[in-house]
């Protein structure tokens, strides 16, 4: 024992750390694949859909507060405004793809 520290057990830890490691040394990493391409009006079709049920279920979420059937108010507001920013971010890259395609139709040829 030097200065209080147990140098036995300092040892037998520095030989865990180290087993421990080797151990890890053979693991590969899962090879990452590429995604498979998807179609623009498959992955907006896709996205609106999500929006929807964020939507339905908020509107699940009041109707279940307004007739009583549930008391949690808070859980009632996150899913409303779950809601307001998914129909916000909607409306955002409507915007975009709005300006991108007046921006492609003003193009001259």
């Amino acid at each position: 024992m030097v200065g209080g520290i147990d140098t036995a057990s300092v040892l037998a830890l520095r030989a865990q750390i180290l087993q421990r490691s080797s151990a890890l040394g053979g693991v590969q990493p899962p090879a990452l694949t590429p995604a498979a391409p998807q179609r623009f009006d498959t992955a907006m079709s896709d996205a609106l859909k999500a929006v929807s049920a964020v939507q339905d279920q908020a509107g699940a979420a009041s109707a279940a507060y307004e007739r009583g059937d549930s008391h949690d108010l808070a859980s009632v507001m996150i899913a409303r405004q779950k809601a307001s920013i998914a129909f916000e971010a909607t409306l955002q890259v409507r915007n975009r793809l709005l300006g991108a395609y007046k921006d492609v139709m003003s193009m001259p040829l």
